[in-house]
């Protein structure tokens, strides 16, 4: 119910941001890297070549030898990984479990980014006028959308009845720039300590300030995690997306909470003291990842972060297997952008310790992991069918099929998720994992090379939950 209207102003945002490299610089780097990379190829094949013949074990024997070791380095460090999440985050959860917080109610501005979002705005903004919290305010930030998003958000400007009070609800127009400094410019505008950063197609559990802002009276908590989860199920690529949600990205962000070092606060769930991102320098648009780039800022400067479980948003999955290896291909060279942006702090750890702990973690998940997954798979099954090895090659993937399963069953246990999501374990890593660490593998290529590349943005349908 519009109550007030509130009158239009216009206002200058400043964004500072990195130079892109110009055409003769970036081809000049990309004939860099490929000479480097061929001469490297070269001198491992010269190796390979001149030392194989001094080998005192057959082709064969040297296969089998190979294939024993590479099966059991790869389960070992699969076993460890998964092992390693599992207790801290099942740590994290005692903690969360037992440590009650009590009440604390900032005042919060919501920061709403929307590019052609016009089919969602309406019920994103809806979704938020019916948060369990009195005391906060929305700004919508439209970053020169083509369709009808600027008509549906001033239609919604106003003084609105939320379902605990008034909430304002404001607009902010500005010119094409991208979702970072979109971001930037409302919490410029904002005038509070606390800002939430979300997505325009997302929708809010009821809950999601009220669990938030309770951890902030901690004063070392620079910012708290959400918890991201798929809307529109009941597809093949969708479930399991929604099973890798629960299981491959909530659980590792529980463990890191656990440190108080989450690597990567999620676009569509932040919220954000906003000292920290002021001292951060705010989001920035030189990467493709800009929540990775500001988390590990944030990091930089000394704060800690915390994941919140119950602070949910339901956003849209990409339905289609086009779709889906679009948005992986854009979060993988975003994160390596992110990484060799910082990658000062790989080097030297007495600078920040966390953070290069956090930033080596980023690098096995996004280079050493892909790579290790596709070599063992492909390896396997040459010697499964050129060396006889399939009896061992099936009980491998039943083992990885056992522990994906058991480690979906915690998680979704933990979760109180569905549990139609469990047998999807089954096909989880041989079939989705393999494609995504392919995309990730031909991402991380492209990236080392300096291909250009484009955003991309995911068509919505306006699902509602």
């Amino acid at each position: 119910m519009l109550n007030k209207k509130i009158k239009e102003t216009f206002i200058n945002v400043k964004n500072t941001e990195a130079t892109e490299a110009t055409g003769v610089g970036k081809k000049k780097q990309i004939i860099k890297r490929l000479v480097v990379s061929g001469v490297l190829s070269a001198i491992m094949l010269f190796i390979i070549i001149f030392t194989l013949p001094y080998t005192m074990l057959s082709v064969y024997a040297l296969v089998e030898y190979a294939t024993l070791i590479a099966l059991l380095m790869f389960l070992l460090i699969l076993i460890f990984r998964y092992f390693g999440i599992l207790t801290f985050a099942y740590l994290y959860l005692n903690n969360y479990t037992f440590n009650k917080s009590k009440g604390y109610s900032p005042f919060v501005s919501i920061i709403v980014p929307v590019y052609n979002e016009g089919i969602v705005l309406r019920d994103s903004i809806q979704s938020l006028l019916e948060l369990d919290y009195t005391n906060y305010e929305i700004i919508i930030v439209n970053d020169g959308s083509t369709d009808n998003t600027y008509d549906v958000g001033k239609s919604i400007v106003g003084i609105h009845q939320g379902e605990y009070g008034p909430v304002k609800v404001s607009m902010i127009s500005k010119p094409n720039g991208g979702k970072a400094r979109a971001l930037n410019a409302g919490i410029s505008y904002s005038k509070a300590e606390f800002v939430l950063c979300m997505d325009g197609d997302s929708a809010l559990s009821k809950d999601t300030l009220k669990m938030a802002t309770r951890h902030f009276q901690d004063p070392n908590i620079g910012a708290v995690a959400g918890n991201v989860k798929v809307l529109n199920r009941k597809k093949l690529y969708t479930d399991l997306q929604a099973l890798e949600y629960i299981e491959g990205l909530n659980m590792a962000r529980a463990a890191q909470s656990f440190l108080r070092l989450v690597n990567i606060i999620p676009g569509p769930i932040g919220v954000f003291r906003k000292k920290a991102i002021e001292q951060a320098g705010y989001y920035s648009s030189d990467t493709f990842a800009e929540d990775a780039d500001l988390t590990l800022k944030i990091l930089a400067k000394g704060w800690r972060i915390y994941y919140e479980p119950r602070s949910i948003s339901w956003t849209e999955a990409p339905v289609k297997l086009q779709q889906l290896l679009k948005q992986r291909y854009r979060w993988t060279r975003g994160i390596l952008q992110a990484i060799r942006k910082h990658k000062r702090l790989l080097y030297n750890p007495a600078i920040n310790f966390g953070d290069s702990f956090i930033l080596w973690t980023m690098f096995y998940e996004s280079l050493i992991w892909p790579a290790m997954n596709i070599f063992a798979n492909v390896f396997f099954i040459f010697v499964a069918l050129f060396y006889g090895f399939t009896s061992l090659i099936l009980f491998w993937w039943l083992f990885l099929a056992l522990l994906d399963m058991v480690s979906a069953m915690y998680c979704v246990a933990v979760e109180d998720e569905e549990m139609r999501l469990i047998p999807y374990s089954l096909i989880y890593r041989m079939f989705f994992v393999l494609t995504i660490d392919v995309c990730k593998a031909m991402s991380t290529v492209e990236e080392f090379l300096g291909l250009d590349m484009t955003w991309g943005k995911l068509e919505r349908t306006g699902l509602k939950k």
